[in-house]
């Protein structure tokens, strides 16, 4: 069943997906698995993916509509691809811009002569499939908004005060993940200490606080929260 994956006919595939522009999102494709995967074991804490975008009800049209929002996150307001978890809309760009950046290079390649001109075309290929790419992912996730916005705040209603256990090796001011028994697998929150102190993974907190612009939210030790 595999062996078509080592025989002369996959040549071209594996070339045009190793080649510019293809190879950018073959790269972030990787990158994907492997940040669901760590997300999964809960190793690693990629904060730099985890961000709150505002709502769709913010205003762009005026001057100064951007003045809390850094240029990224006003890209994205305008592309439509907020109110769903990045790493979600990141994951459909790049599935989505891995495909057309590969077929956009098998029929168009073929076309240009020399490999510094198909470097040249590659370029505008490669911008022209972001774009498009985020227009499309904009459209899928239209209807996940309201899902998405309806879960997160009955969540944050209903476990405030519960106990959580510890899933990561360390819960510290800067990174830390637990599980709140929700009657079925599981609910994985980003969890911070009050003060400076550290968890370790397997150690039962209480979730006290939700801060809503890091989405995390603020614990004690169940120890501590049946003294006080």
């Amino acid at each position: 069943m595999f062996a078509i994956l080592v025989t002369d006919k996959m040549d071209v595939f594996y070339g045009n997906i190793t080649s510019f522009p293809t190879v950018v999102f073959t790269v972030l494709l990787l990158f994907c698995f492997l940040y669901w995967l760590v997300a999964v074991i809960g190793l690693i804490d990629f904060d730099f993916l985890d961000f709150d975008l505002p709502s769709d009800d913010i205003d762009l049209g005026g001057n100064d509509s951007l003045e809390n929002v850094n240029v990224l996150a006003g890209l994205l307001l305008r592309l439509g691809l907020n109110g769903v978890p990045f790493p979600i809309v990141f994951s459909i760009i790049t599935i989505i811009g891995w495909l057309i950046c590969y077929y956009a290079v098998y029929f168009i390649f073929p076309l240009v002569p020399g490999s510094v001109l198909e470097f040249l075309v590659g370029i505008p290929i490669l911008i022209a499939t972001f774009y498009f790419s985020a227009l499309i992912t904009g459209k899928i996730i239209k209807p996940l908004k309201s899902i998405f916005r309806a879960a997160n705040q009955e969540v944050q209603k209903t476990i405030l005060g519960k106990v959580a256990i510890v899933r990561t090796a360390r819960v510290d001011a800067d990174f830390g993940e637990a599980v709140v028994e929700d009657g079925g697998a599981g609910l994985i929150v980003k969890v911070r200490p009050y003060k400076k102190q550290t968890f370790t993974r397997g150690d039962r907190v209480v979730l006290l606080e939700h801060v809503r612009e890091e989405n995390i939210y603020k614990v004690i030790s169940e120890q501590e929260f049946s003294d006080s």
